[in-house]
């Protein structure tokens, strides 16, 4: 196993675990900066207050994209699988 192929492993295991938080974060991050200017505007300072609408927007975030976030990570490791003989070999 070359140096070029642990890179080339390490960076496609950073960009599908990328791809797979992305919805996810970025519903969490919309919700709170959301519900952070209502805080702002109304001054109520509840902590509580931004966890469950963070939380239904993420299970609602699951709902729709977890069946591609599941099939991206399946082809990843299938990938990942399929080239173990070919690293081991050092080809």
């Amino acid at each position: 196993m070359t140096e070029q192929q642990v890179l080339q492993l390490a960076a496609n295991a950073m960009l599908t675990g990328a791809k797979i938080a992305a919805p996810i974060m970025l519903a969490a991050m919309a919700v709170g900066l959301v519900i952070s200017l209502f805080q702002s505007v109304t001054q109520i300072q509840e902590a509580t207050l931004t966890f469950v609408p963070k939380v239904l927007a993420v299970g609602l975030v699951m709902l729709v994209a977890g069946h591609w976030m599941l099939g991206t990570f399946v082809n990843y490791v299938h990938a990942l699988f399929a080239s173990v003989p070919q690293l081991i070999a050092g080809g």
